[in-house]
């Protein structure tokens, strides 16, 4: 997930968000977050229901939210209906809730630390070791997960530098990448390990990561040589980078005799002192 789309976490659940550049602000999931606040099990209906019991809120929901993407239950980007903190604090204003006031402080904190951020850049990845620290992953693990990030970026960069759009075209390339080197593609990694929403990275074993990597980190210096154009011949790239990386798979596989690719996940595997250390 780019630094544009990403989770923010409140009391340990998940928020969609999107921090737009051009107005220095973030927006949220809406659906989200009435989700955490009024605990609801059909938070579509209660969203009907909380906009006909206030015809104010009604009348303004288009001003309110803004379609934007995000990444979906399917792990695809569709147009999320999202709010600014200014709409957020609107809409919670009719969600009777004990959690009101503490997220109200929540989006206070965000914003400011978003603007620290963005003067040094080094605080974000402080506050993400912090994140996985206290979802209960080991520092062995967030310290390949972070460096995932940096090299997925530099990916990411070449793909636009290649003419590559973010969202549908990305998400084909990394399948394509995936399919390669791991032999599945990310639905079926996703199944793999008994996945929903997850992220499909947060929940690797160290190897699983670092093949993942050496595949994002081949395809980005054959890009870089080749230099690709269009989506055909980008997707042609990936997939050397990932077979580059399906190659030492096979070879660690021969070695140990077992299968890299597992259908463990962050839950399944905390109890492995040398993999991922995570609370379920």
């Amino acid at each position: 997930m780019s630094q544009k789309n990403k989770l923010q976490l409140f009391q340990d659940q998940s928020i969609r968000s999107h921090w737009d550049a051009d107005q220095e602000k973030w927006f949220f999931s809406v659906q989200d977050i009435v989700q955490i606040l009024s605990e609801s099990k059909d938070v579509k209906q209660y969203i009907k229901r909380m906009r006909s019991r206030n015809s104010a809120l009604n009348a303004n929901w288009g001003t309110i939210c803004t379609p934007l993407e995000m990444v979906a239950a399917d792990g695809k980007l569709r147009k999320i209906q999202a709010a600014d903190t200014e709409g957020v604090l609107r809409i919670i204003q009719s969600i009777p809730s004990p959690k009101a006031e503490p997220f109200k402080q929540w989006l206070a904190k965000v914003g400011a630390e978003r603007i620290e951020e963005t003067e040094d850049p080094e605080l974000a990845f402080d506050r993400a070791m912090q994140t996985y620290l206290a979802k209960g992953y080991s520092k062995e693990w967030i310290n390949q997960r972070l460096k995932s990030i940096e090299v997925r970026k530099e990916l990411t960069d070449e793909w636009q530098e290649r003419g590559m759009k973010q969202g549908l075209e990305y998400a084909i390339l990394t399948n394509a990448l995936t399919q390669a080197w791991a032999g599945k593609s990310i639905k079926e990694y996703k199944q793999h390990k008994g996945l929903k929403k997850e992220g499909l990275r947060d929940n690797m074993s160290n190897l699983e990561l670092v093949l993942n990597m050496l595949a994002e980190a081949s395809t980005t210096e054959i890009s870089k040589k080749q230099q690709p154009e269009g989506l055909e011949e980008n997707k042609d790239v990936a997939q050397k980078g990932g077979n580059a990386a399906k190659q030492a798979r096979l070879e660690i596989e021969k070695q140990t005799g077992e299968s890299i690719i597992s259908s463990d996940n962050a839950k399944s595997l905390r109890h492995k002192p040398n993999d991922l250390a995570v609370e379920g």
